[in-house]
């Protein structure tokens, strides 16, 4: 089951169609349904590894994705205050204003 077309994804879609066929039907249709995670924890899971490796664009549709996945404002104000040690407090700060942009909308 292919995932619904995105904006962001529809503004790269003619320069890398395949691409986003793949992130479609392979990424979000295909990798992000396997039943040995739960989205909530593949969420956790890509958050981290965006904040840590300092990916602010892909941050913020996947911190509201996390939103939609059940994870808590609370535990992605965790996980940022725990990457700072291990990521690094510059890419804690960038991830936590994001964050704090996600929340306004997400009251």
């Amino acid at each position: 089951m292919a995932t619904p077309p995105s904006a962001s994804r529809d503004a790269v879609r003619a320069v890398v169609p395949k691409m986003i066929d793949l992130t479609e039907k392979v990424l979000f249709g295909d990798v992000w349904e396997r039943p040995n995670l739960s989205k909530r924890d593949r969420s956790l899971i890509v958050c981290a590894t965006l904040i840590a490796t300092y990916r602010p664009e892909q941050l913020r549709g996947h911190l509201q994705r996390a939103l939609d996945n059940g994870v808590t404002k609370d535990e992605i104000s965790e996980m940022i205050t725990h990457l700072a040690f291990y990521s690094g407090w510059p890419a804690s700060m960038s991830a936590a204003n994001i964050a704090r942009e996600i929340f306004e909308k997400n009251p």
